[in-house]
């Protein structure tokens, strides 16, 4: 019996009640778990048709567990037992719930802040193996902290290969790469699984299990789940989810999760990578929003917004798809289950309200742009343009329409929240330490409040692999607060022309100048003194929080 339960209300349980039939009438849940590429259209069908190898990956990932097993008994035998992630977006979303879930230590190194770079690296290197994940082998931040941990392995005195484990896709650079520099273990995943469908595979796997997780009752409870998706009844939850992700009408694109004792901690940080990185193009797609239970998004629910609540497993209040209740003005999801049962049947519903969508859930066709831009800016080295003002501890940049005759950061900030449109949404893209200046989080809230619309809270460069795509692909409606920071220490990348402090410098600039290029609007904010700067724009939140003004949107 499948461990997941969801229960809806109001547009919700209409959405259930409409599109879930069609998609039963339609046999869509046979002919997923079939593996049929049609579903989507005969434009997504060539990219379909070698993305569906999620469906039954169970056996080929079951296969994996003794060497992994066997991998870490090994590295603990030498004195090792710390275990770093150097990975992006699905590549280390995954593993990073799944440990945090288990209660095991796992470092996870996704980024290119110097400051949170040094401090994975200053951890002890005796007792240190790195698991290096990339599908294409290409991604220059992994690429980036590999050079670097494998340069501080050999100036310790270390056999650097020894403590180099990779998981990547068969044929790709880092594969034949890494053979060759005799690296301790190369596992190949299935290159028919693309990165935010990848939890239950290698990329999922390797790191999770090499960190202490129970990998092997993780896949258990996926696959109890699985086996009843394939059923096409109305009682199918995965169907019921995707109605419910895809079928409110008018559609409820902004999905507001809040955790509810789920007990997965970090569970709504994966489903915003999966669910925006999959809808969110062609103008349209849903924009999860991770909160809390108290967020002002969910205290009054605009009729653009869908309150999704992680519930625990066995909550009494997720009984079926139909329960009573006038909960969050009448419109409300709650989902609870397994970790193993929530990741797959959460990826088999974003794949079912794709179809109801109209598009495409596997491709990411404007991730690349940022990219692009970034490298671009890494080789031509544009000085950095002087700021418009500044004010305390805060640089500000922006163009003159947008700043206009602001001095202050609370003028130019009022400036940007005046752009947003009645059914817009602000995101806070924070390119800076996601664990030394984790206080920043806290401004969501009251910009949420402050506006009355939904607000999302992004670290960089982290959320160009998860939102990334959504901002450029989906709905034009949002407007961007980019924080950035100066670094008094910064780490040079072995082997390249540049530093990680110049990487991420360009990957903000390069983020900014594609949304600039799309109409966006983008304030820029660069602190010079982080401590300082970081509680300035929360002093100013707090203000445009406490002013009482309504908010003219439009």
């Amino acid at each position: 019996m499948s461990s997941f339960a969801l229960s809806a209300t109001g547009a919700a349980l209409d959405a259930v009640e409409t599109a879930v039939p069609t998609l039963v009438s339609d046999r869509v849940a046979s002919r997923l778990m079939a593996k049929d590429a049609t579903l989507w259209g005969e434009d997504a069908e060539s990219e379909a048709s070698i993305r569906l190898g999620w469906i039954d990956l169970f056996d080929g990932s079951r296969a994996l567990i003794p060497e992994i097993l066997g991998l870490r008994a090994d590295l603990q035998a030498e004195g090792v037992d710390r275990v770093v992630l150097c990975g992006m977006g699905g590549s280390s979303l995954a593993p990073e719930v799944i440990t945090k879930e288990a209660g095991v230590e796992l470092v996870v190194l996704d980024a290119t802040d110097p400051q949170q770079v040094r401090r994975a690296l200053e951890g002890d290197l005796q007792r240190t193996a790195i698991v290096v994940s990339s599908k294409s082998g290409s991604t220059v931040e992994t690429d980036s902290q590999r050079r670097l941990f494998e340069q501080a392995f050999t100036d310790a005195g270390i056999d650097a290969p020894s403590r180099i484990v990779v998981v990547t896709d068969p044929g790709s650079p880092l594969e034949d790469a890494s053979r060759k520099a005799g690296y301790r273990k190369v596992f190949t995943a299935d290159p028919n699984v693309g990165g935010r469908y990848s939890a239950l595979t290698a990329f999922g796997l390797v790191p999770s299990g090499l960190a202490g997780a129970d990998i092997e009752t993780l896949l258990n409870d996926a696959e109890d789940s699985a086996e009843f998706l394939g059923d096409d009844a109305e009682d199918n939850v995965g169907l019921q989810l995707g109605a419910v992700l895809g079928g409110t009408a008018p559609l409820r694109d902004k999905i507001v999760f809040a955790d509810e004792d789920s007990g997965l901690p970090g569970f709504a940080d994966w489903a915003e990578q999966l669910i925006a990185e999959s809808t969110g193009k062609l103008g349209t797609g849903l924009l999860p929003v991770v909160a809390s239970i108290d967020a002002p998004e969910l205290a009054d629910v605009a009729p653009d917004v869908l309150p999704v609540v992680l519930a625990p497993v066995d909550s009494p209040a997720v009984e079926g798809a139909a329960v009573e209740g006038t909960a969050m003005n009448g419109t409300r999801v709650s989902v609870s289950g397994t970790l193993g049962s929530q990741l797959f049947v959460w990826e088999y519903a974003v794949a079912v309200a794709g179809r109801l969508l109209g598009i495409n859930p596997f491709d990411q066709p404007d991730v690349e742009a940022a990219k692009k831009a970034a490298r671009g800016l890494l080789d031509d080295r544009p000085g950095t343009a002087a700021p418009a003002f500044v004010d305390g501890a805060v640089e500000v940049r922006g163009d003159a329409d947008l700043l206009g005759s602001a001095t202050t950061v609370q003028a130019a900030l009022e400036n940007l929240l005046a752009r947003l449109p009645e059914n817009g949404y602000l995101a806070v893209q924070a390119y800076l330490d996601r664990q030394g200046q984790v206080e920043l989080e806290q401004v969501r809230g009251p910009l949420a409040e402050a506006t009355g619309r939904p607000v999302t809270f992004g670290w960089g460069p982290r959320f160009l692999h998860s939102t990334g795509q959504y901002h450029k692909g989906g709905s034009p409606v949002g407007v961007y607060l980019q924080l950035t920071g100066t670094s008094d220490d910064d780490l040079s990348v072995p082997g390249q022309p540049f530093s990680f402090g110049e990487l991420i410098a360009a990957q903000a600039a390069g983020d900014a100048q594609v949304l600039a290029d799309h109409g966006r609007p983008v304030l820029r904010l660069r602190l010079t003194d982080r401590t300082a700067g970081v509680e300035q724009i929360r002093a100013v939140a707090g203000t445009l929080a406490g002013s009482g003004a309504a908010w003219e949107n439009g």
